[in-house]
């Protein structure tokens, strides 16, 4: 039967703890699953959650405050003292423990790591807070099964026993030499068929794919996603293994990315939440409001630069909105197909093509607008030259817009800038710089004034 949280039951829970009764709270809660304790932590207070982290047993606890959001979790961290918070992370991989611990301040880090019973463990984790956290070393964890080559079937079985009980899920079976240098994979079937007295170098499959520890995260979601991998070994220059990657650590990797990328396109400069304050939230937006204030000044400044033109043609004014909106829409359609194609790593081939095709797209996309505009200028008494112009400027606009919001990412990328920072309000603001300067120097040329 499903688990469900319901209004009755966090008052049910607030009432155990109310009146210390750690016996019903334990029947209530024995045997729910991890994420329905996040669940729970989440919807109780601070103090609550602590009290029921520090009740219920490390294994269940540590797992459901890694499903926590990480500001909330920091919180209730904050209340434990480092020997609870050791507890806990000698219940997770080496990944989620460094995960914790690189919330919290340094001089706790120590005592936590200090008060950590394993000291296999605690070396591990020492080891992985050097790397990156956007670098495969940084994600990985140090959890995994291995392998002699010169094992025999037999004793490569009872081996494997003993590793697995350290590893929550077993994707893979890696086979390295004597100095621990990757060399293979094994398959299960290949070992359960075998003979027992066969060694492991006669079944294993020699081609594995691996990723450096100092590679890229992203080089690391692109290699598992290419090849549909459930988990990667990472190995050091000199091909040493180290650890793994699963899946599931990634998928962390791209939401937190694609988060990323979707707030700089919203025009926002950090990491926000819907509940963070006040002050938090206008920091975020602030920077990305100036400049499209900065922007907006400068279109104001070139249409100062033709009020002779609004004097005889005033008319002109109402097509200023839907110039620079158009400008706006086209360039961040554009950016937004290369963005998505930078991250996958599918924009290649030649540049000169792709403006060729950008042109083409601009042309088909502007004539039809323009069509439409013409029809609307006509039938509401605008005037044929006048609509025409519009059109004119607006068919220029969309394939200038296009041009910019395809090759500003591009040209960010080869900087190595994160593209992602030229959506929304960047490509926006310059569009309608451009737009607008467009309009009304072919309205000039074109009506004569």
């Amino acid at each position: 039967m499903a688990f469900e949280l319901t209004e009755d039951l966090i008052e049910q829970i607030e009432n155990f703890i109310e009146v210390g009764d750690n016996q019903s709270l334990l029947d209530l809660l024995d045997d729910v699953h991890h994420a329905d304790i996040a669940e729970i932590l989440d919807e109780v207070t601070t103090e609550e959650a602590t009290y029921l982290v520090k009740l219920l047993d490390s294994e269940t606890t540590s797992e459901a405050l890694m499903e926590l959001d990480e500001d909330y979790r920091e919180e209730i961290l904050d209340n434990l003292s480092p020997q609870e918070i050791a507890d806990e992370l000698n219940e997770l991989d080496t990944d989620d423990a460094v995960d914790f611990l690189s919330e919290l301040d340094e001089e706790i880090q120590r005592q936590v790591i200090d008060a950590i019973e394993d000291e296999d463990h605690a070396r591990d984790i020492v080891e992985m807070l050097r790397y990156d956290d956007n670098s495969a070393g940084g994600l990985m964890a140090k959890e995994l099964v291995r392998v002699r080559e010169t094992w025999t079937v037999a004793g490569c079985v009872r081996k494997m026993r003993a590793q697995a009980q350290n590893v929550t899920r077993v994707h893979s079976v890696y086979v390295v030499d004597r100095t621990d240098r990757l060399i293979g994979r094994l398959s299960l079937k290949d070992l359960l068929t075998a003979d027992a007295k066969s060694k492991i170098s006669d079944i294993y499959i020699p081609n594995v794919d691996s990723v450096n520890v100092h590679d890229t995260a992203e080089d690391v979601a692109r290699l598992m996603q290419k090849y549909d991998l459930e988990a990667v070994p990472v190995v050091n220059d000199n091909g040493i293994l180290l650890g793994r990657i699963t899946v599931d650590d990634i998928l962390d990797f791209i939401r937190d990315e694609a988060d990323e990328d979707y707030r700089m396109a919203a025009g926002l400069s950090q990491g926000v939440e819907a509940d963070d304050t006040v002050w938090e939230l206008t920091r975020a937006r602030l920077p990305w409001l100036v400049l499209g204030l900065v922007g907006s000044l400068g279109a104001v400044n070139i249409m100062k630069g033709f009020e002779g033109a609004l004097t005889v043609h005033p008319e002109l004014f109402f097509f200023t909105p839907l110039v620079a909106a158009v400008a706006g829409n086209v360039g961040v359609q554009s950016s937004a197909i290369i963005v998505q194609g930078l991250a996958n790593d599918n924009v290649t081939g030649s540049m000169w093509l792709r403006l060729v095709k950008e042109i083409s797209i601009g042309l088909i996309n502007g004539l039809a607008l323009g069509i439409l505009v013409v029809s609307f200028g006509v039938i509401f008494g605008f005037g044929w030259l006048l609509s025409s112009t519009v059109a004119v400027a607006m068919l220029s606009v969309i394939i200038v817009a296009a041009l910019v919001g395809t090759f500003v990412p591009i040209l960010l990328d080869w900087r190595g800038i994160d593209p992602a920072i030229a959506t929304g309000p960047f490509i926006t603001t310059s569009n309608d710089i451009f737009g607008i300067l467009i309009y009304f120097s072919l309205a000039k040329l074109i009506l004569g004034f």
